[in-house]
């Protein structure tokens, strides 16, 4: 019912900066919060930044004061824009997206992901 379309990973060099963007579209009521994950080879999938509704965001400490997220809500687009990245960004980016669905039980709060991109920051 939703997808996530990302885009703008690449490779960059150490100090560089990459935006990162993702877009919803599909049939919703609402998207609720957005955000971004990212995955390393070898280990498990963590929490980058994320965004809620109203505007409000949350970092995560490897990422404060280098990463920024944000969202245009009138285009269910969210962005995050990196800057000096180091070789430890270097990872799998996903967007991620909770929804208000409508139902005929209702209306209901479900997940979705992106199919995440590539991020490589070396020199």
């Amino acid at each position: 019912q939703v997808q996530l379309e990302e885009s703008g990973g690449g490779l960059v060099q150490p100090g560089g900066s990459l935006r990162l963007s993702c877009a919803a579209s599909g049939t919703f009521f609402k998207i609720n919060d957005m955000g971004w994950y990212r995955q390393a080879p070898g280990s498990q999938r963590e929490l980058v930044a994320l965004i809620n509704s109203d505007g409000s965001t949350n970092y995560e400490e490897p990422v404060k004061g280098r990463f920024t997220i944000s969202r245009d809500s009138a285009k269910n687009t969210v962005y995050l824009q990196m800057n000096s990245l180091k070789p430890e960004d270097t990872a799998v980016y996903f967007c991620n997206a909770l929804a208000q669905i409508i139902t005929p039980a209702g209306h209901i709060l479900a997940a979705y992901w992106g199919q995440g991109t590539q991020v490589t920051v070396s020199s």
